[in-house]
């Protein structure tokens, strides 16, 4: 016999839990997607939404019906099986709702596909290309280049415990600055491997490929700080790859472009500067750990001990930082086909004689220094 004392106490527990949700803050938001903060992102929204309630309607009808069937015609109330082998009726029904419902969703998903893939008539482009393990950012019309990478003070939370940040592995040292109310076009590609960029608020995910562009863009509606990461396995520090987006007010977007301009400029100087001083050794070894731990370390361990398995060789008592500072700036700037070490071209000419001449001096190392002329003329 049917139990139905056992059923009334479990479907009060399943309701008495399922009304004690909503007041849980935010209970709701972990389970799913963010509405985010452009129409595309509130598009995807809405399609997800529609999709899911699509599939609970069917759910409550087919296991309603499956347990209605199961209770009522069931063989210890003495039912007996109906016996019948077909009905055109049935099969039509059977048929003809499903398409129904495919077409219902298949409408607003197409819509929605395609609205995502129109880049056309956007007021201004970044380009993003993906580095093991950081961002780069080319805002093509304004001229600005940067990268973006984890924050030293934020890689230092992986020994800290995770629920005493209230961001967690995500800052990074320097935000991507974007304007509110602006169609912007992203140009994703890769320099090594593949990877994703990804941010949930602005409805967007896209593979980064090397040798290949893909293109994205949104359009965002809010101000705000808005957090995202790269979305494909892309080695070992893949889950140190943080994207963070601010969006600000269009006035706000031209007083940080003519702000980076100065920046700029004013780096163009020191950089031409540094190549005629002659940079003692503690200058350059206090700089250059600066740049090793915030890059090299990543692979070759702030002990310089490296992971030969993995395939980052050790620093420490290396042939090539002990070796020719010609060879060394050659495999630093220009990479090594083959293995795991990429190009580092882009840092500036003092800072890869900064990095070089610590890598050359520390660890037990003993080699020479390394100027940044040295290395501006074996570019």
């Amino acid at each position: 016999m049917f139990n139905t004392t056992a059923f009334r106490a479990l479907t009060g527990c399943v309701l008495a839990f399922t009304c004690a949700l909503p007041v849980q803050a935010g209970f709701w938001d972990t389970l799913n997607l963010p509405v985010g903060v452009t129409p595309l992102s509130k598009n995807v929204y809405d399609l997800h939404m529609l999709i899911l309630w699509i599939c609970v309607v069917i759910g409550i009808v087919v296991f309603g019906a499956m347990f209605y069937s199961m209770l009522v015609h069931r063989k210890s109330l003495g039912v007996e099986p109906a016996t019948f082998h077909h009905s055109t009726f049935a099969e039509i029904v059977w048929t003809v709702i499903p398409v129904i419902i495919l077409v219902a969703m298949a409408v607003p998903a197409t819509q929605t596909l395609i609205a995502m893939e129109d880049t056309s008539e956007a007021d201004m482009t970044v380009k993003v290309t993906g580095y093991q393990w950081k961002w780069k950012y080319d805002y093509l019309e304004d001229g600005i280049t940067f990268h973006s990478a984890l924050a030293d003070e934020s890689r230092k939370q992986i020994y800290e415990n995770p629920s005493a940040h209230e961001v967690y592995l995500r800052d990074v040292d320097k935000e991507v600055i974007l304007p509110i109310k602006t169609k912007i076009k992203f140009l994703l590609t890769a320099d090594d491997v593949i990877h994703a960029w990804w941010v949930p608020e602005l409805g967007q995910k896209k593979d980064a490929i090397p040798g290949y562009i893909n293109q994205i863009w949104t359009y965002i509606e809010e101000p705000g700080t808005y957090r995202g990461q790269c979305a494909e396995l892309c080695g070992k520090d893949h889950g140190f790859m943080p994207i963070v987006v601010k969006a600000v007010s269009k006035d706000d977007y031209k007083a940080w472009v003519a702000e980076q301009k100065k920046a700029e400029e004013k780096a163009a100087k020191l950089a031409a500067a540094a190549l005629l001083k002659d940079w003692s050794k503690e200058e350059l070894m206090s700089q250059g750990e600066q740049v090793y731990n915030n890059i090299c370390a990543t692979c070759h361990k702030r002990d310089g001990t490296g992971d030969t398995a993995a395939g980052y060789p050790a620093i420490d008592g290396s042939s090539i930082a002990m070796g020719p500072a010609d060879a060394h700036i050659g495999i630093v700037v220009n990479g090594k086909a083959g293995t795991q070490m990429a190009s580092f071209a882009s840092l500036s000419n003092t800072d890869l004689a900064a990095v070089i001449t610590y890598q050359r001096n520390a660890f037990g190392n003993s080699g020479s220094v390394v100027q940044p002329k040295t290395v501006n003329d074996a570019r």
